[in-house]
């Protein structure tokens, strides 16, 4: 069954540091793919004034759990078991937008490939996620 996007934001909203700490907000939720933005403010800056590497990690984990696991009737929910986080360039202001895409459904892991982008397009960092399958407390 297909969940609308309205159902899983409300879901999410369970995941109180994405969504209500951070203010990380669905865009699109798919089994496999998912969308979600972020507009940074000074509480997501670090030091010197750069974009803090936890929101991307924030960011990305959640867009992950999105997409894996959109699917609310599912018996299943997918947890992170390992992440691999490369920055490619700094971000310089506006909207940051991250997407998750499935490489690898397997039985009990999975494969997703995150990336994160600025306002003006290019890319800012690149997520490999590994998920592990598990059966609903």
């Amino acid at each position: 069954m297909t969940n609308s996007i309205e159902e899983v934001r409300k879901f999410f909203e369970g995941d109180k540091y994405a969504t209500e700490a951070t203010g990380i907000v669905i865009e699109k939720a798919e089994k496999g793919h998912s969308i979600v933005t972020l507009e940074p403010d000074g509480r997501h800056l670090n030091a010197v004034g750069g974009l803090m590497g936890a929101v991307y990690y924030t960011m990305a984990d959640f867009a992950f759990a999105v997409a894996e696991n959109c699917e609310l009737d599912s018996d299943t929910v997918t947890v992170t078991q390992a992440t691999q986080m490369n920055f490619l360039r700094s971000w310089h202001g506006g909207k940051v937008t991250c997407t998750a895409d499935i490489v690898k459904d397997g039985r009990f892991i999975c494969l997703y490939e995150v990336k994160a982008f600025g306002e003006d397009g290019k890319e800012l960092a690149l997520i490999i996620i590994n998920g592990f399958k598990t059966a609903k407390r």
